[in-house]
């Protein structure tokens, strides 16, 4: 990883305007609401939490894999690649990047049958269609369409020294759990970590009423964009109050943008053995 994020492809790609991202989604917008869109997003992300958890990969790795995902659809349509394909897709690169260690492909894709059939078959009554050699063609649409920038940089390590530098480790716990939270927005592809980071502490401070208010004011810190992420950190939570993710997601699912064609049987022993060029593009998914 990169020693200076400022120098980093992900400060110098990868923060977005978002009025960039409002005008990458008109195709997605013209089928869903934006409100949908959020709500499939944050489905999504859920479901990338759960996989990583079942295999055992930490935080980080969840996180860069989430970041991943919101990266390539800040650029494409949902209907270029199905969702539930890609998923899996950025936590094997995800695992690869931060040097987590190899996920087997048999491990993974027998854990997403799992994750689906176990814990959102309100979602997706079917099984896990996708197989391996559509994983690993995918990864490559993936790694282009991110111009192969893999170092992400994460709010937890400032936070860790934030927290250590105001004298209170008890807003860690909480500091955490609300970075957590917002990788289902898009503030991980609108701010530098270090402001989730402080915005993060800041609402911990609020809610366990923490007196931080000197530390915060001797930071040189624009307080304009920590307000922003506590914005929309908030809008989040109030969405949470009247959503409904099991009542909901298989409507959303129905409506959203889809590929041409989805897989209807594993690839046949040939197909594997082809390659990128053997493998027919509509059975992994994706639409060109």
């Amino acid at each position: 990883m990169a020693g200076n994020f400022w120098q980093s492809s992900h400060c110098q790609q990868w923060l977005l305007d978002p009025s960039d991202l409002v005008r990458e989604r008109q195709v997605d917008f013209a089928v869903v609401t934006e409100e949908d869109y959020q709500k499939l997003f944050i489905f999504f992300s859920n479901f990338i939490q759960v996989l990583g958890e079942h295999l055992k990969l930490k935080q980080q790795v969840i996180a860069t894999a989430t970041v991943y995902f919101k990266r390539f659809y800040a650029r494409n349509s949902l209907k270029c690649i199905d969702p539930l394909l890609l998923a899996p897709t950025c936590i094997l690169l995800a695992s690869k990047v931060e040097e987590f260690g190899v996920i087997s492909n048999n491990r993974l894709i027998t854990t997403c049958q799992s994750v689906v059939k176990s814990k959102f078959s309100y979602a997706y009554p079917q099984e896990f269609p996708y197989r391996a050699n559509h994983i690993l063609e995918c990864e490559f649409y993936l790694l282009e369409n991110m111009d192969c920038c893999l170092v992400v940089y994460q709010p937890y390590r400032p936070l860790v020294q934030f927290v250590q530098d105001i004298g209170q480790e008890d807003l860690l716990g909480l500091s955490w759990k609300i970075v957590n939270d917002s990788l289902r927005t898009d503030i991980s592809l609108l701010y530098p970590p270090y402001q989730i980071a402080l915005a993060a502490m800041q609402m911990a401070c609020v809610v366990l009423q923490k007196d931080g208010k000197n530390w915060f004011a001797e930071i040189a810190v624009d307080t304009d964009k920590i307000q922003e992420i506590t914005r929309q950190i908030l809008a989040l939570y109030d969405l949470y109050k009247t959503y409904d993710e099991k009542k909901e997601i298989q409507g959303l699912l129905a409506k959203m943008p889809k590929p041409k064609s989805q897989p209807s049987r594993p690839p046949s022993s040939a197909q594997s053995q082809d390659g990128i060029q053997g493998t027919n593009d509509q059975s992994m998914g994706v639409n060109n």
